[in-house]
């Protein structure tokens, strides 16, 4: 029987991952613009009308951001909303703890909340809940929930008004603070130009914010950056926060060794850094033989390195080990780097080591990727793709990968003012195999998904499901069937 149960992980795990190309259905849309939409280019995924399938807002740089409404069977219809220009990024929130998802907009210029009412309709509601916008270039967000209500944090790029600039010219990022009725900013300074920001449990297990800054306007002074919000202050190597310094783009966290704690992508131009987190609560670099550098194209015969954007942890063929993709695309014409630069699908092998898959699932474009996410979009349990280019077409992917494994949905929801359990801990356990996953909400590049946390359980049937909630209380279910979503309320 043993040797059966492991001949049947094998087949799942290596079955041909496969995606179907439906970029033709999706209404016309791309991320234009000069030299301030070089970056951002973020695409938000979340249900926004309670029909539980996930809708898409796909920020537009010099043209409007533009939401489509997800009609079922992987058909997406445009919608109206508030004509915003200048949206670098788009991330999905319940801001006012009504229970609907509200949404972010980053700009080049004063960023929005757009306030939902639960039926895919939104309106601007900075002076409503005394949001202060700023007037900055904006190409990162994250939000965590304290015991006062919300902070939302945002990150600035290059400072415009800044004569001597743009390099060694990186704006301050600011807090946002809840106080009872309005949010309070405030400066975190300094800012090394911070393309990707999280709040997240570190390696130590604090949940802190971490900033991945890029270095191409930094140049020398900056660094890799992880703020204690309890203590307002940056972490130095008096806190075992080792420098490192990257072209940094974007965040992605999740546990793939199987101990609890999340690792760390950060990508970049060049090498894409995988940070291993270590049971002393640092991090150490991956191996490269682990294959998660990506460092130069893999199919053409471009050899400079490559350009990381948007990376995403998720299990494509549901086996039970989470996969990884990135988006990629030169910044425009940077000669030094690849120019046909194609997107990243590494598959998680049975020995934990990551295989390059792109090219035989059908999503290697070598358009100028930075957005993307790996979400469910039409319910089969399998994760599909979305891509947003610059200056091309956005990209629709259905998974159609055959004998894929079980999987199961866990999406949580609480009183206000966190109606959607941001920190919370859900690990599912099937068979002798645990996995943990931290609801989050930021990181990426320019854009995050509001929606269940997925897992893929390999040949189980079903599985055991724990939730430690962010107040610490824990919540279990035994006997959980596979193959559905399971929506679990404090």
């Amino acid at each position: 029987m043993r040797a059966l149960v492991l001949c049947l992980l094998a087949q799942t795990a290596t079955a041909e991952v496969v995606f179907e190309d439906l970029s033709a259905t999706l209404p016309e849309h791309s991320y234009t613009g000069g030299w301030e939409h070089f970056v951002g280019g973020g695409v938000a995924v979340f249900d926004c009308n309670g029909d539980a399938l996930p809708d898409l807002l796909a920020a537009g740089g010099e043209r409007p951001a533009a939401l489509m409404v997800n009609q079922g069977s992987m058909m997406f219809e445009a919608a109206p909303l508030p004509a915003f220009t200048g949206v670098t990024g788009a991330y999905p929130l319940d801001a006012d703890g009504d229970g609907y998802l509200d949404v972010m907009l980053l700009r080049v210029g004063e960023n929005q909340i757009l306030r939902g009412d639960g039926a895919c309709r939104f309106a601007p509601a900075n002076a409503a809940l005394g949001f202060d916008g700023g007037d900055a270039w904006s190409t990162s967000f994250s939000a965590t929930w304290t015991a006062e209500g919300p902070v939302l944090a945002i990150g600035n790029y290059v400072d415009r008004d800044d004569p001597d600039g743009p390099f060694e010219a990186c704006d301050d990022n600011t807090l946002h603070r809840w106080d009872g009725s309005r949010f309070l900013a405030e400066r975190l300074s300094p800012g090394f130009c911070a393309l990707s920001i999280l709040f997240a449990r570190d390696a130590t297990g604090q949940t802190r914010l971490r900033l991945s800054n890029d270095r191409h306007y930094y140049v020398r002074a900056g660094s890799e950056q992880m703020y204690d919000l309890t203590e307002r202050r940056f972490l130095g190597p008096e806190d075992g926060w080792e420098t490192v310094q990257l072209w940094g783009m974007g965040i992605a966290s999740r546990d793939i060794t199987g101990d609890g704690r999340s690792e760390v992508m950060l990508t970049s131009m060049g090498d894409q850094l995988l940070q291993i987190a270590e049971a002393h609560g640092r991090y150490s670099p991956a191996p490269y033989s682990l294959g998660t550098y990506a460092q130069r194209p893999h199919s053409g015969d471009d050899g400079r390195p490559s350009t990381g954007w948007h990376a995403e942890f998720g299990d494509v063929n549901n086996d039970a080990r989470p996969d990884l993709f990135i988006a990629k695309g030169n910044v425009d014409q940077m000669p030094g780097l690849a120019m046909e630069d194609p997107n990243t699908l590494l598959i998680q092998q049975l020995d934990g080591s990551f295989a390059e898959r792109s090219v035989a699932a059908g999503v290697a474009t070598v358009d100028r990727s930075r957005g993307a996410a790996l979400a469910d979009l039409d319910g089969d349990g399998r994760l599909d793709l979305v891509v947003v280019n610059r200056r091309a077409a956005m990209e629709l992917y259905r998974n159609v990968t055959p004998a894929t494994g079980h999987w199961l949905a866990v999406e949580l929801r609480m009183e206000g003012p966190n109606t959607r359990a941001i920190g919370a801990l859900v690990e599912v356990t099937a068979g002798d195999l645990s996995q943990v996953q931290e609801i989050t909400l930021g990181g990426g590049h320019a854009g995050d998904q509001a929606g269940p946390l997925h897992f893929g359980l390999g040949e189980a049937g079903v599985a055991q499901l724990r939730v430690t909630w962010p107040d610490g209380t824990v919540t279990t279910r035994s006997d959980v069937a596979a193959d559905q979503r399971l929506i679990l309320r404090r």
